[in-house]
């Protein structure tokens, strides 16, 4: 044991040592001496090698007694387990350090101390077990940190306390789960140079979503102060995704940005850290400017790039970063392997659904796309976690690796505060438990003892209901689908779910409507923005600024919004066809934005009235087009995402269409540039019957089979008094759509429908395929069956 290292510098070590100091430091070192060259900031630091954790624990006699009392360990005896857990730690903790590992570590730090200038530096001391962060495991906060830590008593007490949490509860039952014995686990301990981000901001990032596995973008947490907070789950962390392809060819790829609440922040305290009220003005603004995120993006795609390279194969990385609000630079702090969805086969679809819905207990961010239900069981502090039974659902303020030991055994988790990258989301997808983060009141709305069930089945929200409910489980190998000639796209309107539709197979996206995403996400008329200074209804303009908060430009907010939403559908199904539908509100829709009532006319049949094209042109409603126009704008050519397309619905004449198309040019969507091409809506027995015209001006058609059937039938489709005619299977409304198919067909344009027949009817996705149309696009549970009935017809 004399002969072995102690102490190895970062400069020392690579990922090749995880038997030497552990995961965490092998990729610190690896980092430090290969990607600092490209620019990417790595404190510098050394390591405590596992052999000086080995030699602590022989020197002082003590390994014997580890084994005696783990020697009839039950994990899921949860008193027990604690009970021993506790009996080990103390005993490592009352031991000293021996003399020669106590020198070392302190000619080390003092080394450590000089490079940087400082008499006692202020260090991050972390722990890095060697069977830590691989590929297939990631032991993720099973050990601990300690930060501002300063002098060499403190730093001697830290590491012991380090070594002592190798044998931690939660971490002791984590080895037993992954089948790894708790001897052939050592204890490397990381020294680092601290980044003062208590005076800047911190926080984790994954270069693949965490949620779906979509590989494409990078997905960044963030809040003020230390970075522990947004790691254990402590604040509801602000969230930016980038996307990587057009990043990587210089494009300012932020497709998204959300801000958290972030009610506190940690800071230094008198001999470690402390939290602290963070002030509403900070709560309410980015930890991020966008230059930031996309430094921290382009770092995160070279580390990915290496690691791929290093390990043979795609590599996800699961990343930690810090900004210095002292030189008010980033740095990259540690970077593991992603160990969820990289391991994952995604020609499996697996899909959870509800059969039924209750009463809403609360709302969060969803985590693992699944359904859980059971007996709700609320714990407010761990210590109680003996009580709770296999199969309950979790409810508690928020988790931290303490709890794995019930989390494994949960039907579902519910905290009130976290983000999607915290303790609690990051566990719960490795044992594969749904989990609803950031929920704010969950412990106070949700009653111990009672059933529930918690849907993280829809997207970004997630729902906790107040009773146990059914739901289905639908799993299809993908590798069993045919391969068709007409193009199966599908229609998709919420942003947060094109990740995961992205995966069902599909030739792009036929019709992204944008009125979910105005009405959700903006939620303000365009002209109440615009005209926000003159607003003389002093309730609809607190609304407005309430809403629109940081924005001193209220158009901006619009533009922002609108373009960040239509980029995660069009990143989403990258490099491949997103057709954008522009606005399609009618008055009465739009009268229900915030301020709508001030700018939209009262009409006698709205269907049929103020919509679509006629608005983009007219002088009462060009402006707000403009804004429209200027974030599709945004996301061709700012964010590089030119495989967006625009459509224009409800064109009643030819001399409106090329009205649009002008309007659109002088807003700088210019018909041609970049290969913007532009649909129209065929949805108007005009459009059929002048479909040569049409075709003159637009790249193509989308038929809309809901207004055709509509108008070529004469009747309201939203009365319940003529509802019994409506069938877009009628056979005047066919031979329309036969005839317009045709007409597309000789001129050479493309032609599809966006429709929701053939969603509904499969004999009507039939009749499509005999007139020959190029893409049928349909809701995403619509897609897999008419694959399969499509497949019948071209056979």
């Amino acid at each position: 044991m004399e002969k072995k290292n102690f102490i190895l510098r970062f400069d020392q070590v690579g990922i090749n040592d995880v038997n030497i100091v552990g995961g965490k430091n092998s990729s610190l070192g690896e980092m430090y001496t290969n990607l600092t060259q490209q620019g990417i900031n790595v404190p510098n630091g050394f390591a405590i090698t596992a052999d000086a954790y080995t030699f602590f624990l022989e020197e002082s006699g003590i390994t014997v007694k580890i084994r005696e009392i783990l020697s009839d360990l039950d994990t899921y005896n949860l008193k027990s387990l604690q009970q021993k857990g506790k009996e080990i730690r103390e005993l490592i903790l009352n031991s000293e350090l021996p003399d020669r590992l106590k020198g070392d570590i302190k000619k080390a730090y003092h080394a450590l101390c000089k490079g940087s200038g400082k008499k006692n530096l202020d260090v991050a001391v972390r722990s890095s077990a060697t069977a830590e962060d691989l590929p297939n495991a990631s032991f993720a906060g099973q050990q601990e940190t300690f930060l501002n830590v300063r002098g060499e008593e403190e730093l001697f007490d830290a590491c012991k306390k380090c070594f002592a949490s190798l044998f931690t509860d939660r971490a002791i039952s984590y080895r037993v789960d992954k089948g790894f014995d708790h001897f052939s686990v050592r204890l490397s301990i990381g020294v680092q140079k601290m980044v003062r981000s208590d005076k800047g901001s911190s926080g984790v990032m994954f270069t693949i979503d965490p949620e779906t596995g979509f590989k494409d973008a990078v997905f960044i947490n963030s809040a003020y102060g230390l970075g522990e907070n947004v790691v254990q789950g402590a604040v509801n962390p602000d969230e930016y995704y980038v996307f990587k392809p057009t990043l990587k060819k210089g494009f300012r790829a932020v497709l998204s940005k959300k801000l958290g609440s972030k009610k506190i922040k940690m800071v230094y305290g008198k001999g470690g850290t402390k939290n602290v009220s963070l002030p509403k003005k900070y709560q309410d603004s980015y930890s991020l400017a966008d230059d930031e995120t996309l430094t921290l993006a382009e770092w995160a795609c070279v580390i990915e790039d290496y690691y791929s390279k290093k390990y043979g194969r795609f590599t996800p990385m699961d990343i930690e970063w810090g900004k210095d609000g002292v030189d008010g630079k980033l740095y990259i702090l540690q970077a593991r392997p992603e160990t969820v969805h990289s391991m994952k086969q995604h020609r499996v679809l697996e899909k959870y659904s509800l059969k039924k819905e209750g009463k809403i207990l609360a709302k969060g961010m969803s985590v693992g796309e699944k359904i859980g239900a059971g007996k709700a069981r609320v714990i407010r502090n761990v210590s109680e976690i003996h009580d709770f039974k296999k199969g309950e659902v979790l409810v508690t303020d928020m988790t931290s690796p303490d709890w794995e030991p019930v989390m494994k055994i949960a039907s579902a988790i519910v905290t009130n505060r976290g983000g999607r990258t915290c303790h609690a989301a990051i566990v719960s997808r490795e044992f594969g438990v749904p989990c609803l983060v950031g929920t704010n009141d969950a412990t106070e709305k949700i009653l111990d003892g009672t059933g529930v069930t918690v849907d993280c089945s829809r997207g970004i929200e997630g729902y906790v209901f107040d009773s146990i409910l059914d739901y289905e489980v639908k799993r299809l190998n993908l590798n069993e689908l045919p391969k068709l000639k007409t193009r199966i796209m599908m229609n998709v309107g919420i942003p947060e779910q094109a990740f995961a539709c992205s995966f069902i197979p599909n030739d792009g996206v036929g019709l992204a409507r944008v009125e979910f995403i105005i009405n959700s996400h903006i939620k303000v008329h365009p002209l109440a923005l615009i005209n926000f200074e003159k607003l003389e209804d002093k309730s609809v303009k607190k609304k407005v600024g309430s809403l629109t908060l940081g924005y001193e430009d209220k158009g901006r907010y619009f533009v922002d919004k609108l373009s960040q939403s239509v980029a995660l559908i069009a990143a989403a199904f990258y490099p491949k066809e997103v057709i954008v539908r522009l606005s399609d509100f009618k008055s009465n829709e739009y009268s229900n934005l915030v301020g709508g009532k001030l700018y939209e006319p009262k009409e006698e049949n709205p269907m049929i009235g103020w919509r679509g094209a006629s608005r983009y042109y007219s002088d009462s409603y060009s402006k707000a087009f403009a804004l429209e126009c200027k974030a599709l704008k945004k996301v061709r050519d700012d964010m590089g995402l030119a495989n967006v397309k625009v459509m224009v619905p409800f064109v009643r004449t030819v001399e409106e269409g090329k009205a649009v198309v002008e309007e659109m040019a002088k807003n700088g969507l210019k018909q041609g540039v970049n290969g913007l091409e532009v649909y129209m809506m065929c949805e108007v027995p005009s459009n059929v019957i002048l479909a040569d015209k049409f075709l003159d001006i637009f790249d193509g058609f989308s038929i809309g089979s809901n207004d055709l059937t509509q108008l070529t039938l004469g009747l309201d489709r939203d009365s319940e008094l003529v509802s019994s005619i409506y069938d877009e299977r009628n056979e005047a409304v066919k031979k329309l759509i036969s005839d317009v198919i045709k007409i597309a067909k000789k001129k050479g344009k493309k032609i599809g429908i966006c429709g929701d027949a053939p969603s509904t009817f499969a004999d009507f996705a039939k009749f499509l395929v005999d007139c020959g149309i190029d893409s049928i696009s349909l809701t995403p549970d619509a897609v897999i069956k008419t694959i399969l009935k499509v497949n019948e017809s071209e056979k």
